[in-house]
């Protein structure tokens, strides 16, 4: 590509293990996306390490407004492709077979999923982190989270159809993808990988080595990273490259984060202004930012990039909109909390509340942080916080679509693919060492089976209001 201009440093790996407070209550931890010390893969790099990017290959592009230690996609320094010739992505095409990995959430296809889908969730170490000693509780604890919780979760869950639709949506954007590098004259093959439910990321990885792919490039479908979404698919990722010998070798480069890139910032500022027009006044409109929260642990404590990514975020599409004469007010709130742990605020809910008291009469919800419709699009903004604005004082409300199969939207991510090829990096196995987690032994095993009855039954008896936290609490 004679027009590209690219860094590319290389980071000795190095060990990491961050693990904070998620609650005082039963000793319950959450860990901050735990890295092992892993030679498998190169950093492109300009700052220094975050937890989430050891030992990964990533894109760099323009230099975060915050100083922050992150590698993040979009966080570094300059990486400019003014433009990817046709010669170019032939040369590709020819020599190799492309495959680009999509990675997401994952929802329950129909109510009888919600159960085991919310077992999945609370058994990722990355959303429940346990101290080693009570490691044998994870599944266990994860069961029985995900039975209190299953009942709301399904009522929200019928409330929207029976069933998530991010499947659906992430397919129809699969397919909206591989069109739009067809159009770049890229061919490719787009795979779907969800953390939590099916077609697992697993599953994807299976088909990625049916089909022979000789270079591959993963994008989260998460502008924004966090330890919680593209972190804990990632660290999946890590541990099947590092032990299976396919990989060995097969270029891969791994996209953290995007939410700076232009193509996204203009397609949202696109969605905000054409919902605006349609209040009779749009000019007294508050736009409202709504992004899914995380504790406050993971940013203070992991370093989580988050909360900088997103104000980040917020602050080039207010810049796009005031270039184009859109001049409204706007604020940031975060939604979804879930247990008795201190989140980022200030809550959805919450501002909603002040905003009305306030006296805003129109407001104008952006989910800023989703990029496809689900459950906490349709249910939790559309109908809890429509409701609640509408009885805090609130006349007006609106709520922008998420970009779904936007067509400049799917179009940027073709360009984002493309600029990623160059700098898939080859995967070397790591050797096994004794510093790895390993499974329990048989005297473990034989000890959970022996303690597990009395366990729960100590759960039950000492401590109900924090199992009742779960059993009121929906996704």
């Amino acid at each position: 590509m004679d027009s590209m201009q690219t860094k590319l440093l290389s980071s000795k790996p190095t060990n990491l293990h961050i693990c904070h407070q998620f609650t005082n209550l039963c000793r319950i931890k959450t860990c901050a996306f735990p890295v092992r010390d892993d030679r498998s893969f190169k950093l492109v790099s300009h700052q220094n390490d975050s937890p989430a990017s050891q030992n990964l290959i990533y894109l760099p592009q323009r230099r975060h407004r915050h100083a922050i230690a992150t590698n993040a996609h979009s966080s570094a320094h300059t990486y400019i492709v003014d433009k990817c010739d046709s010669d170019q992505v032939h040369s590709i095409t020819k020599q190799e077979r492309v495959g680009v990995l999509l990675l997401n959430l994952g929802g329950p296809d129909n109510l009888d999923d919600v159960q085991p889908f919310l077992y999945n969730l609370f058994a990722d170490p990355d959303i429940i982190r346990l101290p080693r000693l009570f490691k044998f509780l994870q599944k266990p604890l994860a069961k029985l989270i995900s039975v209190l919780r299953a009942s709301k979760s399904k009522e929200a869950y019928a409330s929207i159809g029976g069933g998530s639709p991010l499947l659906r949506i992430t397919n129809e954007q699969a397919e909206a993808l591989k069109k739009a590098l067809q159009e770049k004259q890229l061919h490719a093959d787009i795979y779907v990988g969800m953390r939590y439910w099916h077609p697992f990321t697993e599953e994807a990885i299976d088909q990625i080595k049916k089909d022979h792919i000789t270079k591959l490039v993963i994008l989260p479908l998460y502008p924004q990273f966090s330890i919680s979404t593209s972190g804990s698919s990632i660290r999946v990722l890590n541990d099947i490259f590092r032990e299976d010998g396919y990989f060995e070798g097969l270029p891969i480069s791994i996209i953290e984060s995007w939410y700076q890139r232009d193509g996204y910032i203009k397609s949202m500022a696109d969605l905000i202004q054409r919902e605006l027009l349609s209040f009779p006044n749009s000019d007294e409109v508050m736009i409202f930012f709504s992004a899914h929260g995380v504790p406050v642990s993971y940013v203070e404590e992991a370093g989580d990039p988050y909360k900088a990514q997103m104000e980040d975020c917020i602050s080039l599409i207010i810049h796009e909109l005031k270039s184009r004469g859109v001049k409204n007010s706007h604020v940031l709130a975060y939604q979804s909390r879930v247990g008795p742990v201190q989140w980022l605020k200030p809550y959805t809910d919450e501002l909603i509340v002040e905003l009305g008291q306030q006296g805003v009469k129109s407001l104008l919800a952006v989910p800023i942080s989703f990029v496809s419709e689900h459950i906490e699009t349709l249910e939790e903004i559309d109908m809890e916080y429509k409701e609640l604005a509408l009885e805090s004082g609130i006349e007006k409300w609106g709520r922008v679509p998420a970009l779904n199969c936007t067509s400049s939207f799917i179009s940027d991510l073709a360009s984002l693919v493309i600029e990623a090829l160059p700098t898939a990096t080859a995967v070397a196995r790591a050797r096994n060492n004794n510093g790895n987690d390993k499974d329990e032994s048989d005297i473990m095993q034989y000890v959970v089976k022996m303690l597990f009855g009395s366990v729960i039954a100590f759960f039950l008896l000492f401590f109900p209001r924090f199992l009742s936290l779960f059993r009121n609490s929906s996704l």
